[in-house]
């Protein structure tokens, strides 16, 4: 049977009112409306509901039933119209982010003790993951990505001007090899390679020079799918590592690192934030994104 859902509103209305003619003032409608409504809901039922009488009406032993039964269910429909109507729109609530580990290393771990102690309420939920996330499928709110290329229906907005890239060794690396003093040298060197978790792809090293950007395939013995630890691969000799500059450059002062190849170093697209356009107007992802923006600006 279909669930008679406006007539059970009636009939949850006479209950709780005491008569029809209230019933009809609560709902807004005609009390003519509300008896017949109340008609068809006994007709498809095939009970009485209520016993009618000149001074009052009563529940009947059905009535009393369906009243158990649906009055609980309907103020938990009240409550979720109530809730879909508020959500959203204060500070507060719970805001789920996909983001690449470099991403995290770039960006937000510098600037998430600072959202949190200002906007206490907004729960951050952070998946960090660098296959391409369908935010959607996942029940995100937003995601970040590196160049601002998303679907039709998302709205992507730069978050950080283009990255400059840098090719690093360490030390004791460089004391046991040649130093590379040209792209085309990595070939003779064990290049630690990064592999896309979406494409499969092993990612390409771009350099510059006087006739634009060019890749070079840079050989080498491990592959990994994490940024962070291919760098963390480097400063331990294993081979050459071919990353963003601000991901390094605490390595590259203290001496842990030295970068490679300066005169050659590209820029890659910057990161930016990524949301379904629905959600423009949900409060604790713009208060983010302003805040990530306000304090870049100032960085």
């Amino acid at each position: 049977m279909r669930l008679p859902l406006s007539t059970l509103e009636v009939f949850n209305a006479i209950a709780a009112e005491g008569s029809m003619t209230a019933a009809a003032q609560v709902l807004g409608v005609k009390r003519s409306t509300v008896s017949h409504q109340l008609k068809a809901l006994e007709d498809q039922l095939g009970t009485a509901l209520f016993v009618r009488s000149t001074r009052a009406i009563n529940l009947t032993e059905a009535g009393r039933a369906l009243a158990r039964a649906s009055a609980p269910a309907f103020q938990q429909l009240t409550d979720g119209l109530e809730s879909a109507r508020t959500v959203g729109h204060a500070a507060r609530g719970t805001l789920k982010l996909a983001a690449p580990e470099i991403a995290y290393h770039l960006l937000l771990r510098h600037h998430l003790t600072a959202f949190q102690h200002a906007y206490p309420e907004i729960e951050v939920e952070l998946s960090l993951t660098d296959a391409l996330s369908d935010i959607l499928q996942e029940g995100l709110h937003a995601g970040f990505r590196l160049g601002g290329l998303v679907a039709q229906d998302m709205i992507a907005l730069a978050l950080t001007p283009p990255l400059p890239t840098a090719v690093v060794a360490s030390p004791g690396y460089l004391s046991a090899h040649s130093r590379p003093e040209t792209p085309s040298d990595l070939l003779q060197h064990n290049c630690l390679q990064y592999r896309f978790p979406s494409s499969g792809q092993i990612a390409p090293w771009t350099f510059t020079g006087k006739d634009g950007d060019y890749q070079v395939a840079a050989p080498g013995h491990m592959t990994t799918n994490s940024v962070p630890i291919t760098l963390e691969l480097a400063t331990q000799g294993l081979g050459i590592a071919y990353t963003f500059r601000n991901h390094c450059a605490d390595t590259i002062q203290s001496g842990i690192l030295e970068e490679l190849l300066v005169s050659h170093r590209a820029t890659l697209p910057g990161l930016h934030i990524y949301f379904p356009q629905e959600y423009r107007s949900f409060v604790p992802l713009r208060l983010f994104t302003q805040f990530l923006q306000s304090r870049l600006r100032t960085d």
